[in-house]
């Protein structure tokens, strides 16, 4: 059973340290992963538009005995709405596919703007790109469309954004004032009080590199406890002061990773070492196929990007 650790975010609301995500959850799964997290006990859980599988999270949460009031939902807005007027026309699709009246956190999933339309992620001609809306008004604007909404219509408790850098942080805060809720860079975070989650902290395959869950070292120190890889890496995030929101579809997967414990000094530190001799990113959107022609990120594979974010 989890330890029961919850984040209070910049703007008082609470938000429970270890959720289930829905990323990459098969159609025909998610229903039933989400049914058994909340009976297991979990009471966070991470969905997005662009997963596509909402309205099967929407029906466990018809389903569950577990109250609304008690279940922190996060969603984000896709990159198809990256206009003002599409902020909340989009919030309110996500709520009708989930099924409720509210969103606990609501986030820009991405600081790059797609043309918009029904197609969420609309190809050029040959296929081989993603077409950037270059007449989108930057992401400035679309944080005050989200300050908007939260301030204004009472569907949204908490705002933040997703892979967002400390430059496009500071843009959106000198913009408004108003510091997001939840974003994703550790020490600027720590100085503006914004919350982190972790997400894939098992790592991911999707792109060919190890995972961290595979690392001898993580392995070694998980027998050394008697505790499952992904266990020390859960405990790991939610050790650092974030929540944490591990995916899985297998019952016995979602139990285990519910079972967070507080890590021993040395094995933190250890785990701690290998993040920082051996940093990874694994989305990096020029190298995404089709490609994203946008600079996210200020690396040396996107610098002859067409574009960069604004």
């Amino acid at each position: 059973m989890s330890l029961g650790r919850t984040l209070t975010l910049n703007d008082g609301n609470k938000m429970p340290a270890i959720g289930l995500g829905t990323w990459l959850s098969k159609p025909g799964e998610v229903e039933a992963a989400v049914l058994h997290a909340l009976k297991t006990g979990y009471r966070h859980i991470d969905a997005a538009l662009i997963y596509g599988n909402q309205e099967e999270i929407g029906e466990a949460l018809k389903k569950t005995d577990v109250p609304r009031e008690d279940i922190f939902l996060t969603s984000k807005m896709w990159n198809n709405s990256h206009r003002p007027e599409l902020v909340e026309k989009t919030l309110d699709l996500i709520l009708r596919q989930l099924g409720t009246t509210y969103l606990d956190l609501y986030e820009i999933h991405w600081p790059v703007p797609f043309q918009p339309g029904d197609i969420l992620e609309p190809p050029s001609a040959d296929g081989k790109d993603i077409l950037i809306d270059a007449d989108s008004p930057g992401i400035a604007e679309i944080w005050k469309a989200f300050v908007e909404v939260k301030k204004n219509t009472g569907k949204v408790k908490s705002i933040g954004v997703s892979n967002f850098s400390q430059a496009h942080l500071q843009t959106i805060i000198d913009a408004t004032g108003v510091v997001p809720a939840q974003p994703a860079l550790e020490e600027y975070c720590k100085k503006k009080g914004i919350a982190l989650t972790g997400y894939s902290p098992l790592g991911n395959n999707v792109i060919g590199l190890p995972r961290i869950i595979d690392n001898p070292k993580i392995q070694e120190i998980a027998n050394k406890l008697r505790k499952q890889p992904s266990q020390v890496l859960i405990s790991w995030c939610a050790q650092k002061g974030m929540s944490v929101i591990p995916k899985s579809v297998t019952p016995s997967r979602i139990e285990i990773n519910f079972q967070d414990f507080i890590l021993p000094e040395e094995d933190f530190e250890a785990v701690s070492k290998i993040g920082r001799e051996n940093p990874v990113r694994y989305g990096v959107p020029v190298a995404f196929k089709p490609r994203w022609n946008i600079d996210v990120f200020g690396l040396e594979e996107e610098k002859d990007a067409a574009y960069k974010v604004w």
